[in-house]
């Protein structure tokens, strides 16, 4: 069985706030630019993990969030992950210092300039596109995205035609 996690992307103004991964050692993340999340703990359902993971990375406490789809990651080097993506628009509080890296509000039109993964640009067009909640298959070897399929069809294909 794989690893159960949330990864959330608040917006304000037109812009997602951003976590770049420089802090932590040997970070799978190090040096991208994610969204805020983690993993589950115990008997945790996603909403509860992605209001402590928020809470613990930003110190904003969200009042409305959107579940917007559910990311296989299938990685070569490590333990297939369930993502469940979520963006939130209203949150209370100020933001605090974060341990595994610097947050910033990024403009949505300057996103795909960050040093993204490859998958991630993918949801990114979905989210924007307000796509209705989806179902994606990302399957990396190394940092090499080798797979996507949204919605049981391949799009990588696609894309390469």
């Amino acid at each position: 069985m794989g690893s159960l996690t949330t990864l959330c992307y608040i917006e304000k103004d037109d812009s997602y706030l951003m976590l770049h991964r420089i802090k932590k050692k040997n970070d799978v993340n190090k040096d991208k630019w994610i969204g805020v999340g983690g993993h589950f703990e115990k008997d945790e359902t996603p909403e509860e993990c992605l209001l402590r993971e928020v809470k613990e990375e930003t110190g904003l406490t969200l009042t409305a969030w959107k579940f917007r789809g559910l990311v296989t990651f299938i990685s070569d080097t490590g333990v297939t992950e369930y993502m469940c993506l979520y963006t939130a628009d209203q949150f209370e509080g100020e933001i605090s210092d974060c341990i595994e890296g610097t947050l910033e509000w990024v403009k949505k039109e300057e996103i795909f300039g960050l040093n993204l993964w490859e998958g991630d640009k993918i949801f990114f067009r979905l989210m924007n596109e307000n796509h209705p909640f989806f179902s994606l298959k990302l399957r990396y070897e190394g940092d090499q995205l080798v797979e996507a399929v949204l919605d049981g069809r391949n799009i990588l294909e696609e894309q390469m035609r």
